[in-house]
């Protein structure tokens, strides 16, 4: 046993052995956090063999970068990069416990969009545990800061530090072809970022994202008026007819747009201990005027809100990596809802209580085409107003309502709550008693409650329109944007659902989230049409009467009778009444059971799968390249950017000339007095 000591305080000695104890330690940590800190769902022991052995090529390749440097110099660019790369780690898991997701460049360019509302919920998000990934980095520096481990001094032949570089990028091509022998086209189509991380590993999906950006970069430089026809070609193919009984049925009215953050289907009409969790929309929900679709999903990917944004105003996806809003929201040309219906006599405003470039709204709506956003610079601001991502919905829709009650008429107005998002912080004056779910899990027991005080909040805001004049003639559009309660709390999910465990099928069930489409007179009832996000905009211009058959959209009116129900997932994953897939699993979508597909079902399956996959590219293609820059459809003109402008003083006055100019709002309509005062309980406000 001695004898081997010796051997081994011999070999760390060397620079040699301790380059190679420290990727040993660099791979054992890197592993552990896979199997403890992410939900990768490596199946198969090609799977598991690759998830274990991933670690090793990059580790080799990057910390053999300190081999071709002598002496101390060399020992000290291990130290650095190996803190670096527990940084890495440890920033991935971190967003991964919030988001599902790993970070990627393109996330990465648009941290001065987001990093203030992200910092506000660190503290929660974070684990005394997530710490350990510095843990290797400490015990090497003590071992060289006690000389436990001496400095090798003598200088290291580059031809033996070139022969590891060599060996690293040779173990990384029979890396891929074995991963890519399992799962064929790993990196050519859209899949889940956690399918590259499982097969490659987390330092060659930073690598992978940055070669990503990169080309889309390119892809816009690139791009030509030629390759928007591909686009049209596909979209006149896929266009349906709209529903004659419904379309133009609420022409002229005012739309209000509500976005009920991170709300989930599964909300509707559920109870903790006999009580319902969201009365106020359930009743909404169930109404005679109102459409509801229980089978409707979010399709965000990692821009989360800013892809529901995107989806439901433009019938466009959002990207595979980053947010389209924050990379493409300046500079592209769009064909979004609010300039369409500008165009069509409304007047467009955006209101939302947080800093106007988060998700670079700012920029964004300019493309888009609204003509007012009212970001928290319009409101009143004290602490007591605002929690974990910005105002208080109660206070939101009080402070709202003076604007609400200027715009000319018809108007389209999109209102973003914010309460009901992550960490779900509530204080108790405001919790009106209503009881935390009994899962057991911290993030997700509070989840109810603050939908609660958003069900509160919506209930306040109707009766003030009631109060108001504006409710009878305007057309209601709520939807849940995204998930709030990621798949990484699965025991938790079970306990909700009433299930023992939670499958792959459940799990995608459970991205449904609320939508409605309520005006009075409107014919309405559940729906059970398969739909998502990107059908939204086309399913309400039909309902106002608004031709747009010319513009590029990839979604179809939900109340179209010849419609195509597939739901596309960004990951490239897809549900239809038929067929639920998740990665190479598929399920019968009505009774969850894993199906073994025979030739018929192979190749309906693979008929879907390759709509998918085409109009996800596309709709990339159309986004990368700002092909919209190069069409002009019929009955549309291109939004001029600069004419909007949405500072404090610009956007009162420019309220100010509309009441003279064109004073059809609530308020020119009764004199220039409010027409309703704002009722609400909030306590902050007594």
């Amino acid at each position: 046993m001695s004898n081997i000591m010796k051997r081994f305080t011999h070999t760390i000695n060397t620079k040699w052995g301790f380059f190679f104890l420290t990727v040993a330690l660099f791979w054992i940590k890197t592993y552990v956090v896979y199997q403890t800190k992410f939900t990768l769902g490596a199946k198969g022991s090609v799977q598991e063999f690759l998830l274990l052995i991933n670690p090793i090529p990059a580790a080799l390749l990057i910390f053999g970068i300190a081999l071709y440097f002598r002496g101390r110099l060399a020992y000290w660019l291990m130290m650095i990069i190996s803190f670096l790369e527990s940084t890495w780690i440890f920033a991935n898991i971190v967003y991964y416990r919030e988001f599902s997701d790993f970070l990627s460049v393109g996330i990465i360019k648009g941290s001065g969009d987001v990093q203030n509302n992200l910092g506000k919920s660190l503290a929660e998000i974070v684990k005394i545990s997530d710490f350990g990934v510095y843990l290797d980095v400490l015990i090497l520096i003590l071992l060289l800061s006690f000389k436990v481990i001496k400095i090798d001094k003598r200088p290291l032949k580059r031809r033996y530090a070139f022969t590891m570089t060599l060996v690293s990028l040779g173990l990384m091509g029979a890396e891929f072809g074995m991963a890519n022998a399992d799962r064929s086209g790993l990196l050519t189509r859209t899949f889940d970022n956690n399918y590259v991380v499982k097969y490659l590993g987390l330092n060659e999906f930073a690598a992978f994202s940055a070669y990503q950006s990169q080309k889309e970069s390119a892809t816009r430089a690139n791009a030509s008026a030629s390759d928007i026809q591909s686009v049209l070609k596909f979209l006149k193919k896929s266009r349906v007819s709209p529903n004659a009984e419904y379309y133009g049925t609420q022409k002229g009215k005012n739309v209000f747009v509500i976005h009920l953050e991170s709300f989930q289907q599964f909300l509707i009409d559920y109870k903790v201990e006999g009580k319902e969790v969201t009365p106020n929309l359930n009743k909404f929900y169930h109404n005679n005027n109102t459409l509801s679709f229980d089978n409707f999903y979010n399709q965000v990917g990692q821009g989360k809100t800013a892809d529901a944004e995107l989806m439901l105003e433009n019938s466009l996806f959002g990207l595979p990596q980053g947010s389209a809003m924050t990379t493409y929201g300046t500079q592209n040309t769009f064909q979004a809802a609010p300039s369409i219906l500008d165009q069509q006599g409304y007047t467009t405003a955006a209101f939302h209580g947080d800093v106007p470039s988060f998700w670079n709204r700012d920029n964004t709506y300019k493309s888009w085409g609204y003509d007012y956003f009212f970001s928290n610079s319009y409101y009143k601001e004290k602490e007591a107003y605002n929690v974990g991502y910005g105002m208080k919905d109660k206070i939101f829709f009080d402070q709202s309502a003076q604007y609400i009650q200027q715009l000319s008429q018809p108007f389209y107005a999109k209102l973003i709550t914010l309460t009901n998002h992550y960490p779900y912080e509530i204080d108790s004056k405001n919790t009106d008693d209503f009881p935390q779910t009994k899962t057991g899990d911290k993030t997700v027991d509070p989840y109810v409650q603050t939908a609660h005080y958003l069900d509160q909040a919506f209930a306040e805001f109707i009766s003030y329109l009631k109060d108001a004049g504006l409710y009878k003639n305007s057309v209601f559009v709520l939807y849940g944007d995204h998930y709030g309660i990621s798949n990484n709390h699965r025991p938790a999910i079970a306990k909700l659902l009433g299930k023992d465990k939670v499958t792959q099928y459940d799990l995608a069930q459970f991205q449904k989230v609320p939508f409605m489409i309520h005006a009075e007179g409107l014919k309405g009832g559940i729906n059970h049409t398969y739909g998502g996000e990107i059908d939204v905009l086309p399913t309400l211009l039909d309902l106002l009467g608004v031709k747009n058959n010319t513009t590029v959209q990839f979604g179809n009116d939900l109340l179209a009778k010849n419609r195509k129900q597939l739901v596309a997932f960004r990951n490239g994953n897809f549900v239809s009444p038929q067929y639920t897939k998740i990665g190479s699993t598929v399920y019968d979508t009505k009774t969850g059971e894993v199906l073994k597909l025979n030739k018929k079902q192979r190749a309906e399956v693979s008929a879907l799968q390759n709509h998918v996959t085409t109009e996800l590219s596309l709709s990339d293609r159309v986004i990368y390249g700002d092909l919209l820059r190069f069409y002009d459809p019929d009955n549309f003109k291109k939004t001029d950017k600069a004419k909007y402008n949405y500072k404090l003083n610009s956007g009162l006055a420019q309220l100010k000339k509309a009441q003279k100019d064109n004073p059809t709002s609530a308020k020119a309509k009764n004199d220039g007095k409010v027409s309703a005062e704002y009722k609400t309980d909030a306590p902050e406000l007594k």
